[in-house]
């Protein structure tokens, strides 16, 4: 009997050991658990903040970028542009043109490139609508040509066309802006894309830039 008791004890014993080894065991990977969790928060947070702090950065500088003077561009008073929808001829003061009266029916600018000239009159009234227009004569390398040919197709509220008498070889006008540019990588080229593609300056902005005239 004693020896029975004896064993019953010692297995008790044994029993009461491994239970003690496997709550220490828990309470182990609990903290190891609680911890790597904390870890992995604590990077996801660092993480989250470097990712937002660097796009606010980056948002800064775009900020930055459209606030930017760009070098020797041309502004007309916008109020003293005429708005009128025409039927007669008119004559611009400057070319291309960069508002003034049109015509009622605005020309086609959701990434249109035009290989012969427009009417003045239908693309003024696509300016006035907030599409940037992109223009250039014989003296503009055929390189040239073709990337902004490519950008024009890619970017919404802008189209192209050839003007044989302008007087440089590649510019960009809005309503009421415009620009010499010396190529297509000229950095004034995305400067004014970004800020006059249905930039402040547009009179009716969100107006169609499509079914409208077809100059092709």
């Amino acid at each position: 009997m004693a020896a029975n008791r004896s064993s019953t004890a010692d297995r008790r014993a044994r029993i009461e050991q491994m239970r003690r080894a496997e709550q220490a065991r828990e309470r182990r990977n609990r903290i190891i658990t609680i911890s790597v969790s904390a870890l992995v928060v604590a990077g996801l947070v660092g993480f989250g903040g470097y990712v937002l702090n660097k796009e606010n950065k980056e948002q800064e500088q775009r900020e930055a970028a459209a606030k930017a003077p760009i070098g020797e561009e041309k502004s007309w008073d916008a109020k003293k542009l005429g708005r009128n929808h025409v039927t007669k001829p008119v004559t611009y003061p400057m070319k291309p043109p960069v508002g003034g009266d049109h015509d009622q029916v605005w020309l086609n600018c959701d990434r249109n490139v035009y290989k012969k000239p427009v009417p003045e009159r239908n693309a003024v009234h696509s300016l006035e609508h907030g599409a940037v227009w992109v223009t250039y004569n014989d003296k503009a390398p055929a390189a040239d040509v073709k990337k902004l040919e490519e950008k024009v197709g890619k970017t919404s509220y802008s189209f192209m066309s050839p003007v044989k008498e302008q007087t440089g070889a590649i510019m960009l006008s809005a309503w009421g802006k415009q620009v010499t540019v010396d190529g297509a990588d000229d950095p004034r080229v995305d400067a004014f894309f970004t800020r006059y593609v249905q930039g402040p300056q547009t009179p009716e902005p969100g107006a169609a830039c499509t079914n409208g005239l077809d100059a092709q």
